[in-house]
C-alpha cells in the first residue's frame, strides 16, 4: 500500500477535488500535507474550503495557478515537490464547451500535457511517485443497451468529452512511452454537497427554493448513472493507495435515472422536506429544447475496481439524494454565493 507525505490535488476548489479533499483529511491513517492548485474559473472557489483551511491550516496549502500556464505550474510543483498529483482540474461542463471549445482544448488538453511534461522531468528515476488522472464515462459515448468496460473504444461525441478522451490517450501513451508513473480512472455523473447551481441537481435544488422553472432538456429522457461524490473519493484512494502503475478503472453509480424521473423524485423529495405538496414544484417542470449532439445514455460496469482493490459505494441513491438536498438546504447562504 503507497503512503507519501505530500499530495496536490489540481482542480481541488471544484465540487469533486474540494470533496476529495475533506475526505482525505477526514481519513485517520493520513498525516500529510495537502496542496490545492487551483486557476479558480467559474466552476472553482474557496468557500467550499474555508473550514478545511482553518482546521487543516498547517497541512493544508492553496495555489492559484492556472495548469495552462506551464512557467507558473513548474515552479508551483518544483516548490512542493509531491509524491501524488490527483488531477481533477478540468473544464467539464458539456453546454459551455459547445459554444466554447477552445477553453476545454486549452485546459483539459494543454494543461494535461503540462502537467505530463513538468513531472516527467522532476519524477525522472524517482521512486514511489503517482500521477492519477481524472476523467469521464463520456469519453466511452453513447449506447442503447449494456455497458462500457474499460477497455472499451473511445467514442466521444462533443467538446468537452473529446478533449477529455485526447487527456487520457496523452496519459496513457506516457505510461507506454517513458514508463510514466501513472493511474486513471472514468467516473459516472457525480452528485453530493459542494456542487454549484449549473449542474442538474443544485440547479433544480436552487430553481426549486426561487420558485423558477425547472428546465429539462428534450422529452426528459436522457439516462445518467448517478454516483455519491463521497463514493468517486473513496474509489480514488483506493486507486492511489493500492493500484498498479498504468491501470485504469471505472468508477459507477449502478443507479441510472432518466432526467425527467430524477428531476420529479427531486421533486417529491423537496417537498417532502419542505412539507409541501408535491405538485407545487413538479408544475414547474418545463421541456426547453435539446442540446446539440445530446448523447441518448451512459453507462459503465465498475467490476473490475470490486474486484482488484475491493472498493464498493456506501451510498443508495435514495440515502445519498435525501442528504443531498438537506445539505443543500443548510446550506443556502453557499448555494446563493456561487451560484
Amino acid at each position: 500500500m503507497r503512503d507519501f507525505s505530500t499530495l496536490l490535488v489540481t482542480g481541488g476548489a471544484g465540487f469533486i477535488g474540494s470533496n476529495f479533499i475533506r475526505y482525505v483529511f477526514d481519513l485517520d491513517d493520513f498525516k500529510g500535507r495537502i496542496v490545492n492548485l487551483d486557476a479558480l474559473t467559474y466552476a472553482g472557489n474557496l468557500f467550499s474550503l474555508e473550514d478545511v483551511a482553518e482546521k487543516y491550516f498547517q497541512n493544508y496549502r492553496f495555489e492559484k495557478i492556472d495548469i495552462a500556464d506551464r512557467f507558473s505550474l513548474e515552479s508551483c510543483l518544483k516548490k512542493h515537490e509531491p509524491d501524488v498529483v490527483v488531477h481533477f482540474a478540468a473544464q467539464s461542463h458539456v453546454d459551455r464547451s459547445i459554444y466554447s471549445p477552445d477553453a476545454f482544448v486549452k485546459s483539459n488538453v494543454l494543461g494535461t500535457f503540462n502537467l505530463l511534461e513538468i513531472l516527467k522531468t522532476i519524477w525522472k528515476n524517482k521512486k514511489g511517485v503517482l500521477f492519477h488522472h481524472v476523467s469521464t464515462d463520456e469519453v466511452y459515448g453513447s449506447l442503447d443497451k449494456g455497458f462500457f468496460f474499460e477497455a472499451s473504444p473511445y467514442a466521444p461525441t462533443n467538446p468537452y468529452s473529446a478533449s477529455k478522451a485526447a487527456s487520457d490517450h496523452l496519459v496513457k501513451s506516457y505510461i507506454h512511452t517513458y514508463n510514466f508513473p501513472a493511474t486513471l480512472s472514468k467516473s459516472s455523473n457525480n452528485y453530493g454537497p459542494y456542487q454549484i447551481p449549473e449542474k442538474l441537481i443544485p440547479l433544480m435544488i436552487k430553481n426549486m427554493l426561487e420558485k423558477k422553472e425547472l428546465p429539462i432538456y428534450g422529452t426528459g429522457d436522457n439516462i445518467r448513472d448517478w454516483l455519491h461524490v463521497y463514493d468517486h473519493c473513496s474509489a480514488i484512494w483506493e486507486i492511489i493507495t493500492k493500484a498498479k502503475i498504468g491501470k485504469t478503472y471505472n468508477i459507477a453509480g449502478e443507479n441510472e435515472w432518466t432526467n425527467i424521473d430524477l428531476v420529479t423524485h427531486l421533486c417529491k423529495t423537496m417537498a417532502n422536506k419542505q412539507k409541501k405538496d408535491p405538485q407545487v414544484y413538479l408544475d414547474l417542470i418545463r421541456f426547453v429544447k435539446d442540446r446539440p449532439g445530446h448523447d441518448k445514455r451512459y453507462a459503465i460496469n465498475c467490476d473490475k475496481i470490486k474486484e482488484e482493490l475491493g472498493w464498493r459505494k456506501c451510498y443508495s441513491f435514495e440515502a445519498g439524494i435525501k442528504e443531498t438536498v438537506d445539505w443543500y438546504l443548510e446550506n443556502k447562504d453557499w448555494l446563493f454565493k456561487v451560484g
